[in-house]
């Protein structure tokens, strides 16, 4: 099979990668490459799940903007999809006076970032929200959520190959090499210069 670009690795980043991929350059062919037998297999099935806020990132930072605005299109595609989410919330607690001013600290970094939502409570408002935790201050952040992160790269993997995009599963790439020069009759050879083998 002759591609004009391949993604190895059907994760989440992987599927990404190609799902924008295949939108931005409708006319070529696309293939994603995964050495399972099913996507998003280790890392990307097995995380937390959490939609993080992007509260902990340095003011000004590329991860800082791409948390705030990542969780934000997280939830639209999610609606758009109608994907499973909960937008539970997250306390950062201080359980002792010195930690204060590190939560304090937290809550102006998150503001800088421009996270929703975010506001520092005291110890009625936090047994209020969670009846078994005990602090004196805490840091509320109601836009961090949780998602099963398998169904969202199943979504992606759903819109690739809507877009045309086509996924090989159970293909382990074990070599790239660069063609051999192809003979005069042969185009395929200066049309696709890399080789992508697997264990097959």
């Amino acid at each position: 099979s002759t591609f004009d670009v391949a993604v190895v690795g059907a994760g989440i980043v992987g599927l990404a990668s190609a799902r924008e991929l295949v939108r931005r350059h409708p006319s070529l062919a696309f293939a994603v490459l995964e050495k399972e037998k099913e996507l998003a297999h280790h890392q990307s099935g097995h995380n937390s799940g959490v939609i993080h806020s992007g509260i902990y990132y340095k003011p000004g930072s590329l991860k800082a903007k791409l948390c705030v605005q990542g969780a934000a299109l997280c939830y639209e595609y999610c609606d758009q999809k109608g994907i499973p989410y909960k937008q539970c919330g997250k306390l950062i607690v201080a359980v002792e006076q010195d930690e204060i001013p590190r939560l304090k600290a937290l809550y102006e970094r998150g503001l800088q970032n421009n996270v929703r939502g975010l506001k520092l409570i005291g110890a009625k408002e936090i047994q209020a929200k969670e009846p078994f935790c005990r602090g004196l201050m805490a840091l509320d952040s109601p836009y961090t959520g949780i998602v099963d992160y398998k169904q969202v790269a199943q979504s992606y993997a759903e819109d690739f190959q809507e877009a045309g995009g086509t996924i090989l599963t159970d293909f382990e790439v074990t070599n790239m090499e660069m063609a051999k020069e192809s003979s005069s009759e042969s185009e395929d050879g200066l049309k696709y210069p890399v080789i992508v083998r697997n264990s097959k």
